[in-house]
């Protein structure tokens, strides 16, 4: 059974994907900061993770960072209000797979997740 990780500081995205991807069939962890993301892929590894880029504190890019420093082959899937293609062009070169702008059709966000697995 996949791994799935979402990373967003916003409580009803979480718990919006957290339900619809159980449902899928996949193991859903949750995290509202890049601390407890870190934690997470560090005691889960997670196949996937949804991270959104816009989070107080550590940011989107900077999570990325650290995740791909030490689990390259995590596929990682930004999420962003902004369509900021500057931030979206560093995710890619940083190691994402690929992004989806909010508000998001969930049914595209569970294509992405099908496509990267």
């Amino acid at each position: 059974m996949k791994k799935l990780l979402v990373v967003d500081d916003q409580y009803g995205i979480r718990v919006l994907l957290n339900e619809i991807l159980q449902k899928d069939g996949y193991i859903v962890f949750q995290a509202a900061n890049g601390v407890q993301a870190i934690k997470t892929v560090e005691e889960e590894n997670p196949d996937l993770i949804l991270l959104d880029m816009k989070i107080p504190g550590m940011d989107g890019l900077e999570i990325l960072r650290r995740i791909k420093s030490t689990h390259p082959n995590i596929k990682v899937v930004m999420m962003t209000a902004y369509g900021e293609l500057n931030l979206i062009n560093e995710a890619i070169r940083l190691g994402a797979a690929t992004y989806f702008s909010k508000p998001f059709d969930i049914d595209d966000v569970r294509q992405v997740i099908r496509d990267h697995l």
